[in-house]
């Protein structure tokens, strides 16, 4: 490895090339500021990442033909891009990603990283993202890295030899601070069903949001948690000292938090920084159905955009407007459904806009995507209830659906759900 300036290092990527970004709150912002700074010297580089968090410049409308971004799953900051065109989705299972980039489906010449200094054997952390970052090292010919203390030292399958680091550049710069979400009346009352459904000693997986923060602090009674997921928060950090989480039980990885990337405040990292207790692996281990399935309590608790009165779950648009991506639900959908304990469950207010419309729906918008097929499809959860929808029939599933819609709606989701023969 070569120390050098941002200039210097960033100034091997060449026009056409593939461009692998180090995602979530791991994002190498100087690399990226430097490499934005050349765009007047470079055509068509194709930047592919999952979200980011942060400003992204190489997404500016006046970036168009210098960079072109591939999102595997889309962040805020990626929406508009999307939308107006400048940017490309790419639909598909996080688990799979590594697999791809193996084989080139997903290419990769250039792995830019944000990771912690080199320790006295020669390794550098990946710290708060592994993930699909181990697979694009792998892939990548040319690999270009921040050299960066304020990275927490994550242990697990995270560390890459300095010596597959071709340049590295030196900065200190903390990783991005993502607060908890707020959380209201619908989230808590939303929470109280799951915890209810959460049974002591059960492995848990929960991703980002209102929700998840709230069932989160729903489930301080419990005992003997194990957390198994492909994303961790702050609420891990509270878990662990409240004592509700402990792994003790765990039949894979015991006593063992295992992520695959995190994002939080400083107390996250801080608390993520050289414990022995928390191993961070790659996606196509956190996601894989058949790791997944071997935990006998496996909770998987995901969100949607809208259900319709068949069960099929919209997650990552609303109509065509795309918002997200399939991320991992149904490598967890899937993988807790196959458990001999496990509980795959779908969680959203009722509402949206206001309490202007329903989320439990007669029929998915125009283009909606669905993330979730109605024969994955097994737990339902709003504020107003919880339906079990395996072994169900169509009918069965519209009229308990209809009963977990806003009370304004219900009347309306019935008469619908005649006309269209479904009940």
């Amino acid at each position: 490895m070569r120390i050098v300036p941002v200039a210097d290092a960033v100034s091997h990527i060449r026009s056409g090339d593939h461009v692998f970004v180090h995602g979530a709150a791991a994002v190498p912002n100087a690399l990226l500021a430097g490499l934005v700074a050349r765009a007047a010297e470079l055509r068509d580089v194709t930047m592919t990442h999952l979200h980011l968090e942060g400003a992204a410049p190489h997404l500016a409308a006046d970036m168009a033909g210098h960079f072109r971004h591939r999102a595997l799953f889309i962040g805020a900051n990626a929406r508009g891009a999307v939308a107006e065109g400048r940017a490309e989705y790419v639909p598909v299972f996080l688990s799979d990603i590594p697999y791809l980039m193996q084989r080139g489906a997903v290419q990769v010449d250039v792995a830019l990283l944000n990771v912690s200094p080199p320790d006295r054997h020669g390794f550098c952390s990946l710290g708060t993202s592994v993930d699909v970052a181990q697979a694009a090292v792998r892939a990548a010919r040319l690999v270009i890295a921040q050299l960066n203390p304020a990275v927490p030292r994550t242990l697990g399958d995270s560390f890459i030899p300095v010596a597959r680091i071709d340049y590295g550049v030196e900065v200190h710069a903390p990783p991005a601070a993502v607060p908890l979400p707020k959380i209201g009346e619908v989230e808590r009352a939303i929470a109280a069903r799951i915890a209810a459904l959460v049974p002591d000693r059960a492995t848990i997986q929960m991703g980002i949001g209102a929700i998840p923060t709230a069932v989160a602090l729903a489930l301080t009674n419990h005992r003997d948690l194990g957390i198994h997921s492909e994303m961790i928060t702050d609420v891990v950090v509270e878990l662990v000292e409240r004592g509700v989480v402990t792994g003790a039980y765990k039949e894979v990885d015991r006593g063992k938090i295992v992520s695959a990337f995190l994002t939080g405040t400083q107390r996250l990292y801080d608390f993520v920084d050289d414990n022995a207790s928390v191993e961070m692996r790659p996606a196509d281990y956190t996601n894989d159905s058949a790791v997944i399935r071997r935990f006998r309590r496996m909770t998987a608790i995901n969100s949607a955009v809208e259900v319709d009165l068949t069960g099929q779950v919209c997650a990552d648009s609303i109509g065509h407007q795309l918002l997200s991506g399939v991320g991992g639900q149904m490598d967890f959908i899937r993988g807790a459904a196959l458990a001999e304990e496990g509980r795959a469950i779908i969680a959203l207010p009722s509402t949206a806009a206001g309490g202007a419309c329903s989320r439990i729906v007669s029929t998915l918008r125009p283009g909606a995507g669905v993330v979730t097929t109605r024969a994955h499809v097994e737990t339902i959860v709003t504020e107003h209830g919880v339906a079990h929808l395996v072994g169900r029939s169509i009918p069965e599933r519209a009229r308990a659906l209809i009963g977990l819609a806003d009370p304004r709606f219900r009347e309306s989701l019935a008469r619908e759900a005649a006309e269209l023969r479904l009940v």
